[in-house]
């Protein structure tokens, strides 16, 4: 901070030892006003009114009186803000309303079925009028803003869409955000949505400023801003020209208007930035044109976007259409076209995942596409080299697929070498030497496209690709235990399958040379890192699910298992069951969870087929409680229920029907099942009546089922 003489007498305030608890509430509120306006002049207008020595004591004070009324302490403490010393590690939160992600399309017939999608589901008649809001996607990083009595007390990253990182203290010196709310309509709570980025032009500042330091530029502005906010020194964050447009919302106590964009024009009012090429639509010719005009003048923004999100402008009808996987069925993002460029591929590396599947990758020159430097690219499988006929050596034209993947299109067939020669994919993994084979698809007769290593379990790429999974953020998500750590207590034999993870500190401490003692590591990053694991013995069943590495079970086919079979014990007993008969109910019953189906669930039986697999969970099991996800609506008539809607609804479509009851906490099933609760019947039900009656399954009109869940 620049040096100025304090006033005198300037902190010439009763001693904190003779503050009364009533004087001590008030001088703290008086502190928290003062230094959060030392802190704006400083990290926001660059314009400081006292020396470092004046704003420590006030800071000093402030700490002084809240270690004698700690229950004194509030929201806004500056002990909280920027100053404070930097913190290990960023806190988790836990989304009120998750921050899930959208959509992309690519091209125009793209929204054009998007938009087609709105209609079928809801109903309505080509003709119909429909609005959209059409506005740019920033290319940076989503926030959530939650607001209380108007005040900014919490802002959470997307992370996983469910929990988040906590970033208040990193936020609050963002100068574009509102930190108090003064509005009297103003919700109560209120979370802002948007996302926070950097402009080209202080970018480009800012990298010229690392070059004179010594320091590591920034690849472009969006890792400039992340990294910018992740800091973990508020005062760093202070320190970088961050930005911020709102454009959404989560937990709120009410709305301010029945549309999208009338909730916009409330955030406008409010005091929070939206994009200026925001817009309201009323057709599709209107929204294609609008992308069209944006796309032009791309290049003359002074931020990044990578494409136009439309969003269906009445929240009702969002309402009725709800979710799909991890993205809104009202909204989307249609992509720009992506950068092209050209480089020398070097080399083709085969990599083998955590499910044995090699995988063949470009080496490439380092070339710079979308103002990104990239010198890998993913080559999919060996068929693909093949119909690309790409070669080591050649000149190969290379795209960001959604200015994000590098994507290889194809060699420049006039600057091959006459030397150059197809490339021949290995028939045995690089990784053990087992043999590489193709499977064939037991639905279509044909080959898999992928190659995968048989090694199984003794293949070291697979164990340690597994184990790395298992720790993963959207996994067990243990803080310490990286990608790098695995690979060095794999190496050291601290860590050879997931159990051993959960048993490492008992090990260690009958150790002949303890982890703390190990190059690298100390007492205190040793403590840290099994307290870190005993912390994440409680995850929830999805997580645990998910981090098994199961084919073709991702994250969201986690939560649907978890959903329907409950707890741990229900799941690994069921799953056992119909591992050893496919002719079971259990094994229909898995098959028949809506979202599952034949190839899912034929992976899941072919896993728990294993008795290495089952081994390893039954022993992983004695470490860990995985805990039951919450019902989605446990007042619900329905929650827990299984559901199954059958011939022609007459009040909803059948989409429509299916995403209500999963609303409710129900489960909806593909066919009926002695498990069955309820059938809804419309006109035209056929076998689905039949089998329901024949089970003694209780059969709904529409109007029933509407009774029920109102």
């Amino acid at each position: 901070m620049a040096k100025k003489p304090a006033k005198p007498d300037a902190f010439a305030e009763t001693s904190v030892d003779a503050l009364t608890k009533a004087g001590a509430a008030k001088e703290l509120a008086r502190l928290a006003s003062e230094i959060a306006r030392h802190d704006a002049l400083y990290y926001q207008k660059d314009n400081p009114e006292i020396s470092d020595a004046a704003y420590d004591l006030l800071r000093q004070r402030n700490e002084a009186i809240e270690a004698r009324f700690p229950e004194l302490q509030r929201e806004d403490s500056p002990t909280s803000r920027v100053g404070a010393a930097p913190s290990d590690g960023f806190s988790k939160v836990t989304h009120a309303v998750p921050m899930l992600s959208l959509g992309n399309v690519f091209d125009d017939d793209g929204v054009r079925d998007f938009v087609d999608r709105i209609r079928r589901f809801l109903g309505l008649d080509a003709d119909a009028p429909l609005n959209f809001t059409t506005e740019p996607k920033i290319d940076g990083l989503s926030i959530g803003l939650r607001y209380e009595r108007g005040r900014l007390v919490q802002a959470a990253t997307r992370g996983d869409g469910y929990v988040g990182e906590n970033v208040t203290a990193n936020v609050i010196t963002i100068g574009d955000i509102p930190k108090q709310v003064k509005a009297r309509e103003f919700p109560d709570p209120f979370e802002v949505r948007g996302e926070i980025y950097m402009s080209h032009s202080a970018f480009a500042a800012l990298n010229v400023e690392q070059e004179k330091a010594g320091a590591k530029v920034f690849a472009n502005p969006r890792n400039a801003a992340a990294g910018s906010l992740r800091q973990l020194d508020p005062s760093v964050t202070a320190s970088r020209p961050l930005q911020f447009f709102a454009y959404a919302w989560g937990e709120t106590a009410s709305l301010p208007a029945n549309t999208q964009w009338g909730v916009y024009e409330a955030f406008a009012k409010w005091g929070f930035p939206l994009n200026p090429l925001a817009k309201l639509t009323s057709s599709l010719d209107e929204m294609l044109s609008t992308y069209s005009e944006i796309e032009e003048g791309r290049a003359g923004l002074d931020y990044d976007i990578d494409g136009i999100v439309y969003k269906l402008d009445r929240l009702d009808l969002q309402e009725r259409l709800g979710f799909v996987s991890r993205s809104p069925r009202w909204a989307v993002a249609h992509k720009f076209p992506a950068e092209k460029a050209t480089t020398v591929l070097r080399e083709i590396e085969i990599q083998v995942g955590r499910t044995g599947a090699m995988t063949p990758v470009a080496k490439l020159e380092p070339v710079t596409v979308g103002g990104v430097v990239v010198q890998n690219a993913t080559l999919h499988n060996e068929d693909e080299i093949a119909r690309k006929d790409v070669r080591v050596g050649d000149t190969v034209i290379l795209q960001r697929a959604g200015d994000v993947i590098p994507q290889i299109l194809g060699p420049v067939l006039d600057k091959r070498a006459k030397s150059a020669k197809p490339f021949v994919f290995p028939t045995v993994c690089p990784a053990c030497g087992s043999h590489a084979v193709r499977e064939i698809n037991p639905n279509t007769g044909k080959e898999d496209a992928v190659r995968r290593c048989t090694g199984g379990l003794i293949c070291p790429a697979q164990r340690v690709e597994r184990l790395k999974h298992f720790v993963s953020r959207n996994a067990f998500d243990i803080e310490g235990l990286g990608a790098k750590n695995i690979e060095a207590f794999y190496d050291e034999g601290l860590i050879q399958s997931p159990p051993d993870i959960f048993t490492l500190a008992t090990r260690d401490s009958c150790a002949e040379i303890k982890l703390e003692n190990r190059e690298g590591w100390g007492e205190t990053s040793a403590q840290k890192l099994f307290a870190a694991i005993a912390a994440r013995r409680n995850v929830t069943l999805d997580r645990f699910i998910y981090a098994l590495g199961i084919r073709h079970v991702g994250e969201i086919t986690g939560r649907l298992l978890a959903r329907n079979y409950g707890t741990a014990d229900s799941f690994v007993e069921a799953m056992g069951v119909a591992a050893k008969d496919r002719a079971s109910a259990t094994y229909a019953e898995l098959e028949n969870i809506d979202g599952i189906g034949p190839t899912v669930a034929a992976a899941i039986a072919d896993f728990f087929a294993e008795p290495h697999n089952v081994a390893v969970v039954e022993e992983l099991l004695k470490y860990v409680s995985p805990q039951a996800l919450e019902s989605v609506d446990t007042a619900s008539a329905v929650s827990g229920k299984t559901v199954v809607f059958t011939g022609t609804l007459e009040q909803m479509t059948r989409a429509e029907a299916k995403a209500q009851a999963e609303r409710l906490g129900a489960k909806v099933a593909g066919s009926v099942s002695k498990k069955t609760d309820y059938v809804v019947a419309g006109p035209g039900a056929g076998s689905k009546l039949k089998n329901a009656k024949d089970l003694g399954v209780a059969v709904l009109t529409e109007d029933e089922w509407l009774k029920l869940i109102s």
